[in-house]
């Protein structure tokens, strides 16, 4: 596994928001021309590949969809202004995790503090090469957690503060994203907002993979530490520019580059990653987002990787019937 889950990890998980205050290189406008048409052709090969508003139309029933982007950044305001007509006439706001889901998140972590903390067998430093610890070390101590602290993490909460680059971790006092500024307008209008799945699923992700492989996933991360900036401003400009899509065929060509083993293996493992973050995901959100639309008009805000793709939310939807059409921003 490579840095791709760090950062679509970033772009699905409620719990781990970044803020808009690093400074970086955009990865995809500085690319070699050639390079940048190939990873446009793999990203377009998918249905759906670009843009973040849709609509989904099915005889009387309509699902307004928003792909969101987990941190906060000022670009989101325009956004937003476009949107709060249709969460003001909306039945349902649906989204990935609304205040009660993150509440009895945070209740089962402060509960069971094993979640997130190794309390019995080797650590993190006993499990690691003095140089991949070194380096973890290092990483995390930028982050404002001290090597003792970190030893002691599950590797699945490692990975998603890696996801963090440094320069983001001082705009952590209260982070938003897209998808809490439509909580928020929806709240202030009456406007219910309900869950796509359960408070818990953030760890059937996790589960879904060994802890070799989230170690594994960690040592691939921390060879591209240096440049996380860039990889955030990357992920950022990518979706203000519909083309969220094109930083997971990003992300493979990395892992093509870094990796060690053949690239259908390295497909393999996307293709799980997918199945897990995403396809997976996306069909049990099928069943929720057709009940809520008999009751009258649905917006329905989350990461914008779950609208493309042969299992994404939008060729889902218009396989059950729906006609689906895209909005301008």
């Amino acid at each position: 596994m490579t840095r791709i889950l760090a950062c679509i990890a970033a772009l699905f998980l409620a719990a781990s928001p970044l803020s808009a205050e690093c400074t970086g290189e955009n990865l995809l406008a500085t690319m070699p021309a050639g390079e940048r048409a190939a990873l446009q052709a793999a990203a377009n090969d998918a249905p759906y590949p670009t843009g973040n508003f849709w609509r989904a139309t099915r005889g009387g029933e309509v699902i307004t969809l928003i792909g969101t982007y987990h941190f906060d950044d000022p670009r989101h305001q325009p956004t937003l202004e476009a949107i709060t007509p249709l969460i003001e006439t909306a039945t349902t706001v649906l989204v990935e995790a609304g205040p009660e889901e993150e509440a009895a998140l945070l209740d089962m972590m402060a509960r069971n503090p094993s979640l997130m903390t190794i309390t019995e067998g080797p650590t993190l430093l006993e499990q690691m090469s003095p140089e991949t610890w070194a380096m973890l070390s290092d990483a995390m101590s930028k982050r404002g957690v001290p090597g003792f602290m970190a030893a002691k993490l599950r590797p699945w909460y490692v990975n998603v503060l890696l996801a963090i680059p440094p320069c983001a971790m001082a705009g952590m006092t209260d982070p938003k994203g897209l998808d809490g500024m439509v909580i928020d307008t929806a709240e202030a209008k009456g406007v219910p907002v309900k869950a796509l799945e359960p408070f818990d699923t953030v760890f059937d992700i996790f589960g879904a993979m060994t802890e070799a492989e989230q170690i594994a996933m960690i040592q691939a991360t921390l060879l591209l530490e240096e440049r996380s900036a860039d990889f955030f401003i990357t992920l950022a400009d990518a979706y203000f520019a519909g083309e969220s899509r094109l930083v997971w065929e990003l992300m493979r060509k990395v892992s093509y580059e870094q990796a060690l083993v053949p690239r259908a293996e390295v497909d393999a493992e996307f293709a799980k990653m997918e199945e897990v973050l995403m396809a997976g995901r996306n069909r049990a959100w099928i069943p929720v987002l057709e009940q809520a639309a008999t009751a009258g008009p649905v917006l329905a805000a989350f990461g914008a990787l779950h609208l493309p793709g042969d299992a994404g939310v939008l060729a889902l939807l218009e396989a059950e019937g729906f006609s689906i059409e895209p909005l301008p921003l």
